[in-house]
C-alpha cells in the first residue's frame, strides 16, 4: 500500500494506472475510519483494479462556528483500516496542497445545495463540491463510492459531475449502521454514554415513521409530526428539521408516495446528527 502526500506524485500514479488500462476507484473520506467507510472500500475494491482512498479534513466545507479544529482524526488506526481492506494508495494531501495561497475558485451546485442541511450551512456544499471536483481532478478515478447516509451530498455530487460532463460514475451504497439503527460517523465519537443512548430515537423515528406509511399515513405534515414528537422525548435531542421531499430534487412534498424521502438533522450535544429514509 502506497502512501502519497503529494499532489503531483498521486497524478503521476494515475496516470500510469490509466496508460495500463486499470480501472481507478476513488473513496473519498475525511478520515476517523469506521465500519461505514470500511464498506464503502469492500464495495470499492470489488468494483476495480486500483484503490484509492482519501483522507483529507476539508476546511472549507466547515462553518465559522463549527468543529473543524476538533473533528477527531487518527491516521495510525486509518492507515490499518486501509491496508485490511485492501487499499492501494492513501492519499493524504495537507491544505496548502488543496487550498494554496490565493485560492479563490469554488464550485457551487444550484437548486440542491440551498435545502434540507444547506439551509443551516450555508456554504457547506460549495466546500463539499469544490474538494471532491479537486480530489477527482487529482486522482483522475473511473468510479468513486459515497455513503447514502449523507443522501444530499450524494446527489450534489452526482448533479456536478453530471453538470461538468465528468467521466466518472458515482456509487451511492447503503447505510452502515450499529445495532440499535444509529448510522455510523465519526461525529458519534462526540456523545456521551447518555448522549448516545438518546441519539438511538432518530432512526426509531424514521422507522416508526415508515411503518405508519406502510399502514396508509400519506400526509406528510403528520409523518413529520410523528417523528418530532419521538424524538423530542429525549430532552438532549434538539430536532434541527424534519422533511419529506421528492429523492430527485429535495423539494417538499405534501403528500408521501412511494420512494419519498424522509430526512432529519437532530443536534445531541455538540453533536449534529443526520439520518435519512425511503418511504
Amino acid at each position: 500500500m502506497k502512501i502519497i502526500e503529494g499532489v503531483a506524485e498521486m497524478r503521476r500514479l494515475s496516470s500510469s494506472l490509466r496508460r495500463e488500462d486499470k480501472t481507478v476507484v476513488l473513496v473519498p473520506t475525511m478520515g476517523y475510519l469506521h465500519a461505514g467507510h470500511s464498506e464503502l472500500l469492500r464495495r470499492g475494491r470489488a468494483l476495480g483494479d486500483a484503490l484509492v482512498l482519501s483522507l483529507f479534513v476539508n476546511p472549507a466545507q466547515f462553518g465559522p462556528s463549527e468543529d473543524f479544529s476538533a473533528y477527531p482524526r487518527d491516521l495510525p488506526r486509518d492507515l490499518k483500516v486501509a491496508e485490511e481492506n485492501g487499499v492501494d494508495a492513501v492519499f493524504t494531501p495537507g491544505a496548502q496542497d488543496i487550498y494554496p495561497q490565493g485560492y479563490g475558485t469554488y464550485v457551487t451546485v444550484e437548486g440542491l445545495s440551498e435545502k434540507l442541511c444547506g439551509q443551516a450551512r450555508p456554504g457547506h456544499f460549495m466546500g463539499v463540491a469544490t474538494v471532491v471536483l479537486k480530489l477527482f481532478n487529482i486522482v483522475m478515478p473511473h468510479k468513486a463510492l459515497f455513503g447514502r447516509k449523507d443522501y444530499q451530498q450524494l446527489l450534489v455530487i452526482k448533479k456536478m459531475a453530471g453538470d461538468l460532463n465528468l467521466a466518472i460514475e458515482i456509487i451511492g451504497v447503503d447505510t452502515v449502521r450499529e445495532a440499535d439503527g444509529l448510522p455510523l460517523s465519526s461525529r458519534n465519537s462526540y456523545l456521551s454514554p447518555k448522549e448516545r443512548k438518546a441519539a438511538s430515537v432518530i432512526p426509531l423515528s424514521l422507522r416508526e415513521a415508515a411503518e405508519a406509511f406502510r399502514g396508509g399515513l400519506k400526509d406528510s405534515r403528520a409523518i413529520i409530526d410523528k417523528v418530532k414528537k419521538i424524538i423530542e422525548k429525549e430532552p438532549v435531542c434538539r430536532v434541527e428539521y424534519v422533511k419529506v421531499t421528492d429523492p430527485e430534487t429535495l423539494g417538499d412534498v405534501e403528500s408521501a408516495v412511494e420512494g419519498s424521502l424522509l430526512s432529519v438533522a437532530v443536534r445531541v450535544g455538540r453533536a449534529r446528527l443526520i439520518d435519512n429514509a425511503t418511504l
